[in-house]
């Protein structure tokens, strides 16, 4: 990983770019809406950043948060995924939106980015299930499943986290102290996210 991150004041704000001036030198950082949307011109923010080193070229993808960053990251080992689509994915849903589409099957929810047809939203969901379920199986787990139809909304998050890779150990570790009552499948997953990134 070339960069973690990178903190600095925002020189300039374009359609997918930001600027970010770090003592002096100006790193372009490609971004999602979402990402973009929290950056302010001449203030200070950080981005955690992906790096992809070409014989050509060294691109710098910057995201507002972690949860962000590792869904990109994710998507870029379903195979026809490349930076682009998934940065087109990520500019219309949230981390805990794409989780629950992954464990649901909701090709929807990709297909609403734009470049990103039904075959490619279908293979995204394939792929991710299949390599996740391939994680759980050498870490001895059980294998993740969406939950099923009309299940509560805790077991629903929990099917969710279990899609993006998440041990059930992980899971309760998170759920621990909640309180659910409420609250969508959606913001449980998106508490769940928050304490694991905060441990």
């Amino acid at each position: 990983m070339l960069f973690y991150y990178l903190e600095g004041t925002v020189a300039h704000l374009a359609a997918g770019l930001a600027v970010l001036d770090c003592g002096g030198v100006g790193y372009g950082c490609s971004v999602t809406g979402y990402t973009q949307g929290q950056l302010q011109m001449g203030r200070r923010h950080r981005l955690y950043t992906h790096c992809s080193i070409r014989e050509d070229a060294i691109d710098i993808y910057g995201f507002a948060t972690q949860e962000e960053r590792s869904c990109f990251e994710r998507l870029l080992t379903v195979s026809g995924v490349g930076p682009k689509a998934a940065l087109a994915i990520l500019s219309v849903t949230t981390p805990d939106r794409f989780a629950l589409a992954v464990a649901t099957g909701d090709e929807k929810a990709l297909t609403a980015a734009p470049g990103v047809g039904r075959k490619l939203a279908q293979r995204i969901l394939l792929e991710l299930k299949d390599k996740i379920a391939g994680e759980q199986l050498a870490a001895g787990g059980g294998l993740p499943s969406a939950a099923p139809e009309g299940a509560g909304p805790v077991a629903e998050a929990a099917a969710a986290l279990a899609a993006l890779g998440y041990s059930q150990a992980e899971i309760g570790a998170a759920m621990r102290g909640l309180q659910p009552e409420g609250l969508s499948a959606e913001e449980i997953v998106r508490v769940c996210l928050r304490a694991m990134v905060l441990k």
